[in-house]
């Protein structure tokens, strides 16, 4: 007797992977809270995986290797941030001057359009008086918000640390399961997934890092030439807003032309950072992400939007900023796993040859 195989209708094909992903959406979004520590704490552990296995290669026991590489870790951010610490007292402290500056130009700009297009200014000035009211006031009111923010990032703090320890300890046990979930006949396949894998999100991990710190010193650089006012702490925003692709950069620039308008006299300097966060930006793109990011991975304007904006809904910023990397270690993925390839295809920026379809009307044609 033989047996038939199951086949499964197109249609319920669909509505099983709709769901699928709806079921994931939901879980992501009730589960942040345990699963936003837990990706940062795989990423950073990708991340320590080589230093650990550096320590452990010169002989020095696995457990203290793991504790060096955190405490080095530690080292490195809190030294990134005491300085983005102090940019933002000194920042804080300006604020109310800023927005003085800022709402004072709005009302100059707003009577010379009524001046010249007839319009009526009286209602933009009482929204810019109550909106400046509201910006003076943000910090007194952002206190508590901060106290509620503090308290959660010391529980995100000690719980991360664990995390990675534990993930970096339990990773040959890790990537062993990983194997034997596949069956004995397919291990040394997925051996070699994995490892390339594992290889090539390093890789690009550590190429985001390097983006990071070029940008942040270009953005740095530029503004202070320009002499303009908090031009570190710009930087960095600037950097970690690059992350996010073409919404990133252009938010960045933003951000600092509106500190450049509140804090110089003459326009002309608004306009020289929009030039250099042009240059920047196209250095970045055509130079810096191609050579350094990973050549390997590019993800299309498309999906990367879309990719963003989930990121936001179910995530908030934090989400925003995990998009891109995730999205990109999903398509390295795909790329070696040969069923994934045409999804891993999908998230990918290389256009098909556009296929000219009159040759094959005419063939219709002639056949009919």
């Amino acid at each position: 007797m033989i047996e038939k195989k199951l086949q499964i209708p197109f249609y319920a094909k669909a509505t099983i992977l709709l769901f699928g992903f709806i079921a994931l959406f939901v879980v992501l979004y009730i589960g942040k809270s345990i699963i936003l520590p837990l990706i940062f704490s795989v990423i950073i552990a990708i991340l320590l995986s080589p230093v650990v296995n550096f320590f452990v290669r010169i002989k020095i026991n696995r457990v203290v290797s793991i504790l060096i590489a955190l405490i080095l870790t530690y080292l490195i951010l809190s030294v990134f941030g005491a300085l983005l610490f102090s940019q933002v007292n000194r920042f804080s402290e300006s604020w109310p001057i800023l927005v003085e500056k800022f709402t004072g130009m709005l009302n100059h700009t707003i009577t010379w359009a009524s001046g010249n297009f007839d319009i009526n200014p009286q209602k933009f000035h009482e929204w810019i008086a109550k909106t400046k009211g509201e910006l003076i006031n943000t910090n007194s009111i952002a206190i508590g918000k901060t106290l509620v923010s503090v308290g959660r990032g010391l529980v995100v703090l000690f719980i991360i640390p664990i995390y990675i320890f534990m993930i970096l300890f339990y990773q040959p046990l890790l990537l062993d399961f990983v194997r034997k979930l596949f069956g004995t006949s397919n291990q040394s396949q997925v051996s070699e997934i994995v490892t390339q894998t594992k290889k090539v999100i390093q890789r690009y991990l550590k190429g985001l890092i390097i983006e990071f710190v070029i940008v942040a010193t270009l953005y740095s650089i530029a503004l202070l030439i320009l002499g303009i006012d908090y031009a570190v702490l710009l930087g960095i925003i600037g950097a970690m807003l690059n992350v996010i692709p073409y919404i990133g950069a252009l938010m960045a620039a933003t951000l600092s032309i509106m500190i450049a308008l509140a804090t110089k006299l003459s326009v002309w300097y608004a306009f020289y950072v929009l030039i250099c966060y042009l240059f920047i930006h196209l250095i970045d793109y055509n130079y810096i992400i191609p050579k350094i990011v990973a050549s390997r991975v590019k993800i299309n304007a498309f999906f990367s939007i879309i990719a963003i904006i989930v990121g936001h809904a179910l995530w908030g910023i934090p989400g925003m900023f995990l998009a891109i990397p995730l999205l990109a270690i999903v398509k390295l993925i795909c790329d070696h796993i040969e069923p994934l390839k045409p999804w891993g295809f999908l998230l990918g920026d290389t256009m098909p040859p556009i296929i000219d379809i009159k040759p094959i009307l005419k063939k219709i044609k002639q056949k009919l």
